[in-house]
């Protein structure tokens, strides 16, 4: 029961903060379980990562398919300092993933702390979840940052 009362709690919480994604998913996630659906529960949890970045993928990717961008539109990005920098954007934010999913391994228990801090982030500061793995890089950044300065002290 504590469960239900939590995800009631976070479609109140999406409906005041104008984020209808929490409270969406947490509708979906409510009626699962309260039509005794509940088995799925860690498929979902397993594989609901994999999939929303799927589909995050197909959406960033639906211009190369529509033909919108072309290999014209690829060299002229990368001939500029905006593209390169985007080049080196991408190469940084795959490398604090996977710091994050090394965190992640290191200390399962950081996930509860990344999912009230995306959830404060999207209601509170208009944020877009793109996933705790890029969270959890940003904890692992911020992790050796104040192990540094607590060793400088």
């Amino acid at each position: 029961m504590n469960g239900e009362i939590l995800l009631v709690g976070l479609i109140i919480i999406g409906l005041i903060g104008r984020s209808p994604i929490i409270s969406t998913a947490a509708c979906i996630l409510l009626v699962v379980k309260l039509v005794h659906l509940g088995r799925y529960l860690p498929a979902i949890e397993r594989r609901g990562l994999e999939l929303g970045l799927l589909f995050l993928t197909f959406s960033v990717l639906v211009p190369f398919a529509a033909g919108r961008i072309q290999l014209k539109d690829l060299t002229a990005a990368l001939s500029s300092w905006p593209g390169w920098l985007a080049l080196i954007g991408g190469a940084a934010a795959t490398y604090v993933n996977g710091k994050g999913l090394e965190m992640l391994k290191f200390d399962p228990q950081l996930i509860v702390g990344l999912v009230l801090g995306s959830i404060l982030g999207i209601v509170f500061l208009r944020g877009i979840p793109v996933g705790p793995l890029m969270a959890a890089g940003i904890t692992a950044i911020l992790f050796k940052v104040f192990s540094w300065i607590a060793g400088k002290m």
